[in-house]
């Protein structure tokens, strides 16, 4: 594995993508004084790094300001596209929200964080609605829970380890081995629950989605409003067709 002081690591493809990553984070325009401070870059590798993403279409720019293009989104696309089950998740979630009549989801795990990668909002916005590509902390929600169950031990040894649990309501787990039981729990039973712990408004069910070989590739999930379904409730109503659509969902 290539590290920043090993002679693999491209320092300055690196730094392009840190680049192009904190222009992301801005709703606006940016200057380079502004992009230069988020990258923790000076201003003249900054320069450097837009003009060669304006040649490559990737950046715009006028006298002052620089933003991305939509040519970016290629890159996010390229992703998607190599998920054997993202193309099918969409009719999935459509077929199994339109049935339950509530929000659900696809995710997957990327540096303690889920990462939505497909949503089905129904009329019925929740006040927290994530979209594709928003990340949520993953200790604190039910997906969440379901990827980190598909660690290894020293995995999830580490992440245990390293990640700040931050609380987030009053009902949030941060306690590292309190969480460790959970994630187990969630390894015996196949479903994971969460109530109130990302935002009190919300709950969640969630279940894997399996690669070859049984590995927990992804999550699927039902959004509810808390205190409308108790665990019981949910996994009574919607357990069986969230291992349904996971089923449908599993990488042959």
């Amino acid at each position: 594995m290539a590290t920043p002081e090993s002679e693999s690591f491209v320092r300055t493809f690196a730094r392009g993508l840190r680049v192009i990553e904190v222009m992301g984070q801005s709703t606006g325009r940016q200057n380079i004084a502004q992009i230069s401070e988020a990258a923790e870059l000076p201003r003249t590798v900054v320069r450097r790094l837009l003009l060669t993403l304006i040649d490559l279409g990737f950046v715009g720019a006028d006298e002052k300001d620089y933003w991305l293009t939509p040519k970016v989104l290629r890159l996010g696309m390229t992703y998607l596209y190599t998920l054997p089950f993202w193309r099918q998740s969409q009719l999935v979630l459509e077929e199994l929200g339109t049935r339950i009549k509530q929000s659900c989801a696809v995710s997957v795990l990327d540096d303690g964080d889920i990462v939505n990668i497909q949503r089905f909002h129904t009329k019925r916005i929740l006040a927290f609605s994530p979209s594709i590509g928003s990340r949520l902390p993953a200790y604190t929600v039910s997906m969440g829970r379901v990827l980190l169950s598909g660690l290894r031990e020293d995995e999830l040894d580490a992440y245990l380890a390293t990640t700040e649990f931050t609380p987030l309501t009053p009902k949030t787990t941060t306690d590292r081995e309190a969480l460790r039981a959970v994630i187990s729990k969630v390894r015996e039973q196949g479903y994971a629950w969460s109530d109130a712990e990302y935002d009190e408004s919300i709950c969640g069910l969630a279940v894997p989605i399996r690669g070859p070989g049984g590995a927990v590739v992804a999550a699927v999930n039902v959004s509810l409003i808390s205190g409308e379904f108790t665990e019981e409730q949910a996994r009574t109503e919607f357990l069986p067709l969230l291992k349904l659509a996971a089923s449908r969902l599993k990488e042959q």
